[in-house]
Order: C-alpha cells, then sequence, then structure tokens
C-alpha cells in the first residue's frame, strides 16, 4: 500500500533537506507502481544534486519517458514531487500539444521589445514560475515537457538551450537558470509498436512466451529507434537517461486501484471530519473494476475514472441526500444478475 511505511528520514546537506538514497528509492517505489527501471535511473540524480556534485551550466537531470499510455509517466514526476516537496503540485508542467504550430512556442518566451503585445504577453517559462515548484524542503525544480513529440520543430530547438547551457532566452532579453532542475520529457513515440511486440495479434508468435528480459531490450530498442526516427542527433545526445516504461500487468494495476481507493477513504476523512464514514471494495468488486477501468491499449489511465463513477459519484449523491451517518460503514458490491455496481450498509 502507498502510505504503509514510515517518512523517509531527512538531513540536511548545504542546507538542502536531503533523503537517503534507500529511502527515497522506497518512497518512490510505492507511489509509482509496476516501474522499477524508473525509480532505479532517476535516483541518483537527485542525490547528485543533493549531495552538490551535480554538473554545472546544465540541468541537473534530463529524462526521457517513453511507453504506451497509461504506464505512469507523468505519474512518476507528480510522485517525485510529493517525496520532495510534499506536493504532486509543486511540477512546472508544460503541455507541449497547445505548441504544435510554430507561432504558438512564442507563448513560452514571450514577444521580445518592440513587438507587438510585449507587454501584455507574459512568458510562460520564467524565473519566477520555475521558483514557484520549489520548497522550503528542497531547491530542485521539476519541470515536465508533456508529450514532447506533439511541439513544433521550433520547440525543441529552443528546448537545446535549456538542456545544453540551462539557460532560457526570453523575448525581454532576460534569462530562466534551469541548473537546479531536473526536467522531464515524456513520449508515446513507438507505443504502438511496443504494444504489438507484447501482443501480437496472430500466427506462431501469438503463442510464444518471450522471456521478460528479452522483451525488455526489445522494447527499448523499439523506443530509441523511434526517438532516433524524431529527433535530431543533438537533441538525444543531451538527455541523460531514457526509461521505457512496461505495460503495466494485472498486479500492478491491481496495486493501483488500491491506491485509489485508499486516497478516496483518506479524501472522505479530511473533508468530511467527524461526518466521515469508511468504504470497503470486496474483491469482486475490484475485479469488476479493474476489466472496467484497465485495458493493455490505455493502462491505469481510466481506472480513477472508473473509481470515481462507479464509488465516488454515488457516495456524493449519499451525503448530499443525508443518508449516510457518521462512523457509518459502506460497502461497494457488484449485482451479476443485474450487471451492476450498488453501495450497502455494513
Amino acid at each position: 500500500m502507498r502510505h504503509s511505511s514510515t517518512a523517509p528520514r531527512l538531513t540536511r546537506i548545504r542546507g538542502e533537506l536531503a533523503i537517503p538514497a534507500s529511502d527515497l528509492a522506497n518512497a518512490l517505489s510505492e507511489r509509482i507502481v509496476g516501474q522499477p527501471a524508473a525509480v532505479e535511473a532517476i535516483v541518483p540524480y537527485v542525490q547528485m544534486y543533493q549531495a552538490g556534485l551535480a554538473p554545472e551550466g546544465r540541468p541537473a537531470g534530463v529524462f526521457l519517458l517513453l511507453g504506451p499510455t497509461g504506464t505512469g509517466k507523468t505519474r512518476t514526476v507528480e510522485a517525485l514531487a510529493e517525496v520532495l516537496h510534499g506536493s504532486e503540485k509543486n511540477v512546472l508542467k508544460v503541455d507541449c500539444g497547445e505548441f504544435q504550430m510554430e507561432h504558438e512556442v512564442a507563448k513560452l518566451i514571450g514577444a521580445p521589445p518592440g513587438y507587438l503585445g510585449h507587454r501584455e504577453t507574459q512568458p510562460l517559462l520564467n524565473q519566477q514560475r520555475l521558483n514557484s515548484v520549489t520548497s522550503d524542503r528542497c531547491s530542485l525544480a521539476l519541470v515536465l515537457f508533456d508529450e514532447i513529440e506533439k511541439a513544433a520543430p521550433s520547440f525543441t530547438r529552443l528546448l537545446l538551450g535549456i538542456l545544453d547551457k540551462g539557460i532560457l532566452r526570453l523575448g525581454d532579453n532576460t534569462t530562466v537558470n534551469f541548473e537546479r532542475s531536473l526536467v522531464f520529457m515524456t513520449s508515446n513515440l513507438g507505443a504502438r509498436r511496443m504494444m504489438k511486440e507484447l501482443r501480437p495479434d496472430f500466427g506462431f508468435e501469438a503463442s510464444v512466451e518471450r522471456p521478460l528480459a528479452d522483451s525488455h531490450r526489445k522494447l527499448e530498442s523499439i523506443a530509441m529507434a523511434s526517438v532516433r526516427r524524431r529527433f535530431s542527433p543533438e537533441f538525444v545526445n543531451r538527455i541523460d537517461r531514457v526509461i521505457t516504461y512496461r505495460p503495466l500487468d494485472e498486479e500492478a494495476l491491481a496495486e493501483i486501484l488500491d491506491q485509489h481507493i485508499a486516497d478516496l477513504q483518506r479524501y472522505l476523512e479530511e473533508r468530511l471530519g467527524p461526518r466521515a464514514f469508511s468504504i470497503e471494495v470486496p474483491p469482486d468488486s475490484r475485479r469488476r473494476l479493474l476489466r472496467e477501468g484497465a485495458s493493455p491499449e490505455y493502462g491505469a489511465r481510466e481506472l480513477k475514472r472508473t473509481l470515481q463513477r462507479r464509488l465516488t459519484q454515488p457516495l456524493a449523491a449519499l451525503v448530499v441526500g443525508g443518508k449516510v451517518e457518521p462512523g457509518a460503514r459502506l460497502s461497494l458490491d457488484f449485482d451479476r444478475e443485474q450487471e451492476r455496481f450498488f453501495l450497502r450498509a455494513l
């Protein structure tokens, strides 16, 4: 379970609250389900920064996260923010899908002096916004460029300055310093080929069980081939680690569902206080939620929405109607004959 272990131990190095590597890895592993390679790759860069040994003149770490949708790429960055800063919201996120046209890229750095709208246009990437996602616990900023493959070519050229020198020059000729930051880029490049590799549709390959290590190497090969086709060698060479996320298996999806249910219970207790009640989801109902909310194509992406539709919304209706007593115990059951979920008091 996500919060079953004790909080990470904190020590101070150069005024920073530093977490021992083993504690940091354990804290991340509890939050990032089914992707040990991601934890293994990121922890050393956090440790180098906290020890004062990160390279100068560039970001403390640059990561490209690849893999099918719903496998936890964005969740990885949010989990790291939660561990380092105490909140998953301490991330400067840029949705690259909003910058598919060349002229839209100017929004990131603002218009230069003399151009129409110079004073009215505030750059999206500025030092104030970067500093706002740090905390008293840690001065390391987390920057996420989501779905990088959707951005216009000029967007990646703009990123080269950040990845190479740790500096972004804005339209008004001021600069933003990214040396105290970890830069993450997510992408679905090669995801379709990865899924086809893991689940062949027909022929002899469909009936052959591949060794796990061979599958991982093949997925990494597919991912890197897709990256090199899409991005220039100069861009790829400035990435410290490329992390390939594997599709989540049934065990990982079940653990993610457990986390969502536990999160909902904590949320009820925080928001309702003395009016709070407890919820239980029996094994059969959990299997049905997984069947409905998880799939090989979309991973765990729909799982949270399914839980909201099948559990949170019915709970809200009961609370608004005054039909739940404080301290009550409710169970989410599934009626197989009518093929529907229903809540009942225990």
